[in-house]
């Protein structure tokens, strides 16, 4: 029987954890994610915080809201734990707003520590990036010229009873 002994003895990897995953109507608070991911064997953690902005596409954002699919909650906590799972990863957490925004709120939050800086950088990013493909939330943005348009998730299309929902709140707020 060969015995490698580079890494006889060594322990297993041991997996990231997800400490924080969730949609939510609340404030999003960018330290209580960071706080989620420190831990005393990560030298680095990043975080993505993405804030509601005042124009898109040449236009002036008035507001916002986000609508999620009853999945959501289910969706971005499996997305954390497959990038949980990645090599490197110490921790990671993950949030996102839902309901009415106004231009500079906090919309997601997403953050993850890791032994070095690199890492945790590229793992938040990619982190991020899922979250924003693959997560069921959909976006009704009002411009300050009245018109209004749905953002969809990833590839997906605006479901008709979301789009229908955003509709009826245009209607009542104008």
């Amino acid at each position: 029987m060969h015995v490698d002994t580079e890494t006889a003895g060594a322990a297993a990897p041991v997996p990231g954890e997800v400490r924080l995953a969730r949609v939510t109507d609340a404030a999003l608070s960018v330290e209580g994610v960071l706080a989620a991911v420190a831990d005393v064997r990560a030298g680095a953690s990043a975080v993505f915080v993405g804030a509601v902005r005042d124009h898109d596409g040449g236009r002036e954002v008035a507001r916002l809201s986000y609508q999620a699919h009853p999945s959501a909650d289910r969706v971005i906590a499996a997305v954390a734990a497959e990038v949980a799972a990645l090599p490197d990863v110490i921790a990671v957490a993950a949030e996102h707003r839902t309901g009415e925004l106004a231009i500079g709120d906090v919309a997601v939050v997403v953050a993850v520590s890791c032994a070095h800086r690199g890492e945790a950088f590229e793992l938040t990013r990619l982190l991020i990036d899922r979250v924003k493909h693959e997560v069921p939330i959909w976006k009704l943005q009002e411009f300050t010229d009245g018109s209004s348009e749905w953002v969809a998730c990833g590839d997906e299309p605006v479901p008709a009873e979301v789009s229908a929902q955003g509709a009826a709140r245009s209607t009542l707020s104008a």
